[in-house]
């Protein structure tokens, strides 16, 4: 357990985002073929789409996921911390978050409520980190409000808010601007 958290205590994810927790469930998240593993690079392009996103669990257990860039805007000035990129819950153990949003937006099977639409990786400047975070719920948690604004959101607050506790499962990875491709 202690090696799937020291990359997140060493690069503060634990601390600026997150308080210290112990991994009890297991969360792969892949962008493409590219599987996320914490500190890894991707690059804004890569990470238009949602991730897909598989969670381990048995299926009456219940999950929010939440995914926010601590930097914003600049890793050296996050003015903006956190911003918010996307948050799922009601997720059923066992599925994908990214299959529970596109059933809803179909309405054909809800397995999952998109409470913050995606929005991919943008950073004006420096690396960013990106972190998804899970969240165990302890039953359905029913109508769940938008935040305001994506910018200065709380990932502690919103936890406590909705009584979620600490998170089960965390991983992150860093995202810097692609330079622009000149033509002459």
């Amino acid at each position: 357990m202690a090696t799937s958290v020291d990359p997140l205590v060493v690069c503060r994810v634990i601390g600026d985002v997150i308080d210290m927790f112990v991994p009890t469930v297991t969360m792969s998240v892949y962008y493409g073929s590219k599987h996320v593993s914490n500190g890894c690079d991707i690059k804004p392009s890569m990470a238009i789409n949602p991730p897909k996103v598989a969670i381990d669990g048995i299926s009456d257990q219940l999950f929010t996921l939440v995914m926010t860039d601590p930097d914003a805007p600049s890793p050296s000035e996050p003015s903006m911390r956190e911003w918010v990129h996307w948050i799922v819950s009601d997720i059923p153990g066992g599925s994908n978050p990214t299959r529970a949003v596109e059933h809803i937006l179909s309405n054909i099977y809800c397995t999952g409520k998109e409470i913050v639409a995606y929005m991919g990786p943008r950073p004006p400047v420096g690396i960013h980190r990106y972190i998804l975070v899970l969240f165990q719920q302890k039953g359905p948690l029913g109508a769940v409000l938008q935040p305001g604004s994506r910018a200065n959101f709380s990932t502690r607050f919103f936890a406590n808010h909705l009584n979620l506790g600490l998170p089960v499962a965390t991983v992150y990875f860093n995202a810097q601007k692609e330079p622009i491709s000149r033509r002459r």
